[in-house]
């Protein structure tokens, strides 16, 4: 079976609606709200950092579902989008900006690799801004935000209880949660001496 991501156009809206509301949300707590350069760069730093975390997080679990045959594609939950938009401005990040629908055979083992491949997008791609930032320490500040808040969507997601990821992954495969959220953690507290 060959590993290509199947799509739609209402999909590709989603996805881009939510990436662009979740990282005006982020940018909103960052710099505030204003009409000037630092907002404006603020948001960009936003999209790279969260929003490439958001969509390979949400991808990961549609290239894994989609391995398996199944139906699966991104939805945007609005009325969660308008609310993290709300909560930003009382300087909360509140993000559930949507999830894959999946559909199709899915067994305790499938539903608990479908799971396990979004925390593991998050923290692969925390570790590639862990890269970058000691590559290119000019940019450190961009490449820590990456780093802080890909290890942070990882470790919130790897939370063992409904409807969180951590709950399938953790009823599939106890020693992989466990690794995973060892690793979360660690990154978690690695965070602290590179600030």
């Amino acid at each position: 079976m060959k590993h290509i991501l199947r799509t739609s156009k209402p999909e590709i809206l989603d996805l881009i609606k939510a990436w662009f509301v979740v990282s005006l949300a982020f940018t909103i707590v960052m710099v505030g709200v204003s009409f000037s350069i630092n907002f404006i760069m603020g948001f960009l730093i936003a999209a790279l950092t969260v929003g490439v975390g958001f969509i390979a997080h949400e991808l990961g679990h549609k290239f894994v579902a989609q391995h398996y045959g199944c139906f699966a594609e991104f939805r945007a939950y609005n009325n969660m989008l308008l609310l993290a938009i709300i909560m930003s401005f009382v300087g909360i990040i509140f993000a559930a900006p949507g999830a894959v629908m999946i559909a199709g055979h899915i067994d305790r083992i499938r539903n608990g690799r479908i799971s396990a491949a979004g925390p593991f997008m998050s923290l692969l791609v925390a570790l590639i801004f862990l890269i970058l930032l000691f590559f290119l320490p000019s940019f450190k500040v961009i490449f820590l935000y990456g780093f802080i808040i890909n290890s942070w969507i990882a470790l919130f997601n790897l939370i063992p209880f409904p409807p969180f990821d951590g709950r399938k992954i953790y009823k599939w495969n106890k020693a992989i949660y466990t690794v995973m959220i060892i690793i979360a953690f660690a990154f978690m507290l690695f965070q602290y001496s590179m600030r």
